[in-house]
């Protein structure tokens, strides 16, 4: 049977034991504008706005996702 050769630490199984790797989702909301899920404070890659605002122009090939 195979028996452990060192004790583990508190600290080392108590990382192991713990949540804190485990990943999240990213959190989304609709753009005002065309309704396509985004990531908060960036500019909306389908069509181009941010705050109220077009900063970049949409391309094609984005409004084609």
């Amino acid at each position: 049977m195979a028996v452990p050769k060192r004790r583990v630490s508190t600290t080392r199984r108590d990382k192991r034991r713990s949540s804190v790797w485990k990943l999240t989702a990213p959190t989304l909301t609709k753009c005002p504008q065309c309704g396509e899920y985004t990531r908060p404070h960036r500019v909306c890659t389908s069509c181009g706005y941010y705050k109220g605002k077009q900063v970049i122009s949409a391309t094609p090939a984005a409004k084609e996702n």
